[in-house]
């Protein structure tokens, strides 16, 4: 039995997963960069350890450190998160020749379902519906043309590796098949280090719905229900929900069957989600697998009652799930909100920076998954999400009003936020509708991104809180009291007060 997990991963969810393992009375262990000596991950866990410096390639992608530090501290199992190591079928498999748990599938699913062409095979082998396309990697640019003129315009140029928008072209014109095959190539090459691409038909008006599995090492898999992902900024989600309010219930159920056939194909373990996309007619094709926890996994455990993590180590201690299909029912509805250090008016750059005051909602059906606090300073070099913030509802409509409730209490200041962005979105006559689709915030960018005028009232406010701001930072400027510290006429000037007249 697992007795003590590394959290190899930072942030929000390396500490969602490290509590999880105290209820489960195991104990944790840290690893962390420089800049992140003073994360709440560190604090939190029972043990910490230092493994590099901030860059990513030299301390929370270093397998070597990371395995060198579960065998110091005695872990008996590594937990991945998402991000960094979590996919990587070379850190399960050293995982497993060293004697540690891997909490997640084995190097043969990773390395089936992370390479799209070879995904794209086993799921036409096992019968589950695919984008009409390529099953092979594109060597020859005559090739290609004649194949993308037989699929009919538009199409997806996309990498084989990889995600995140990354290495993805689409081509509306024949004109410009050649541009984006060559940079499509090129954008892979740089982030996964594999320039193979392949050619997918680009659905139209298309819906990102994916559904969350867990299968056991004993042969049995089951499906958690979809998530709702069409809110999304280059290819990235930003609000999901579930369950999606695009779906019926035949559908629902067929999807979710072919969901577990897609598990079942790779002989997987553990948590996952197969991903697909759904045209306005409600057919649907295979997206890809992803072989680890979600960012948005907290909407399915809030809706369906399952801790995914808790089953995530129980698989890894080689038990059978606890439940059965017909066990699991959706209650309620559930809707997520990425909470981002970035300014939305100036194309959602990130906004690192010290936070200076953070209040987070609460209330009944509300959940924050963060990691930053005051005095916290968000680092550069990693994934500026703040927190994820989750509702709950009995319907819809009362979610949607709940999370616009919390988004109005979420305060941040310090960074610049995506809040405001996020009630945009809530407030939107075609969300409330549910009828959205990917292209949501590129249609009606306008509305979700107008400027809001500062009123009399408004700039009122703004000089008085600077003013008050002031009067703190010169307040920390004044010698104690009982300091007996030597000042002189310099000092003095520069700890002057000055009227100010508003």
């Amino acid at each position: 039995m697992i007795q003590k997990v590394l959290v190899a991963n930072r942030g929000e969810i390396a500490v969602r997963v490290m509590r999880t393992c105290r209820e489960m009375g195991i104990r944790t262990v840290a690893v962390y960069s420089d800049a992140d000596r003073r994360s709440m991950h560190v604090r939190y866990a029972d043990e910490a350890v230092h493994i590099g410096p901030a860059p990513s390639r030299e301390s929370y992608l270093r397998m070597d450190k990371i395995l060198e530090v579960a065998k110091q501290t005695k872990a008996d199992a590594i937990h991945p998160g998402y991000g960094f190591l979590s996919e990587n079928a070379e850190f399960s498999e050293a995982c497993k020749k060293e004697g540690i748990l891997f909490i997640g599938p084995d190097a043969h699913a990773i390395n089936t379902m992370g390479d799209k062409i070879s995904a794209r095979k086993t799921m036409e082998a096992a019968g589950v519906p695919i984008v009409p396309g390529t099953l092979n990697p594109i060597d020859d640019e005559n090739e290609a043309i004649a194949k993308i003129k037989e699929i009919g315009l538009p199409v997806m140029i996309k990498a084989s590796a990889g995600g995140g928008g990354k290495g993805m072209r689409m081509v509306t014109d024949e004109k410009d098949i050649l541009s984006a095959i060559r940079s499509a190539r090129s954008e892979a090459l740089d982030a996964f280090n594999d320039g193979s691409v392949y050619i997918e038909k680009y659905i139209q008006s298309p819906h990102h719905i994916e559904f969350q599995i867990l299968a056991d090492n004993h042969g049995n898999a089951v499906h958690l229900f979809e998530r709702e992902c069409s809110v999304q900024r280059r290819h990235q989600k930003v609000v999901e929900e579930t369950p999606s309010p695009l779906l019926n219930h035949e559908v629902r159920m067929k999807m979710g069957e072919d969901a577990v056939n897609a598990a079942k194909a790779v002989n997987y373990s553990g948590a996952g989600t197969v991903e697909f996309v759904m045209d306005d007619d409600l057919n649907y094709y295979f997206l890809e697998m992803n072989t680890r926890l979600q960012v948005e996994h907290p909407i399915t455990e809030r809706v369906v009652g399952v801790d995914l993590v808790r089953e995530q180590i129980n698989i890894a201690n080689n038990e059978k799930l606890s439940f059965k299909q017909e066990d699991l029912k959706q209650h309620g509805h559930a809707i997520e909100c990425r909470i981002y250090a970035e300014d939305p008016d100036n194309n959602f750059m990130p906004s690192p920076g010290v936070i200076k005051h953070i209040t987070e909602p609460l209330g009944v059906g509300v959940r924050t998954d963060g990691y930053v606090y005051e005095g916290f300073e968000i680092p550069m070099h990693y994934d500026p999400m703040i927190s994820k913030l989750i509702v709950w509802g009995s319907d819809r409509d009362t979610a949607i009003a709940r999370m616009r409730r919390a988004l109005y209490e979420y305060k941040i200041t310090g960074v610049k936020t995506s809040i405001r962005f996020l009630e945009k979105v809530m407030e939107h006559k075609v969300f409330q509708s549910g009828k959205y689709n990917t292209t949501f915030i590129e249609k009606y960018n306008k509305e979700l991104f107008e400027k809001e005028e500062c009123t009399g009232e408004c700039q009122d406010m703004a000089i008085i809180a600077a003013f008050l701001d002031y009067q703190h930072k010169l307040a920390k400027a004044q010698p104690s009291k009982h300091g007996g510290q030597m000042t002189n006429n310099w000092k003095a000037y520069g700890r002057r007060r000055i009227k100010i007249r508003i």
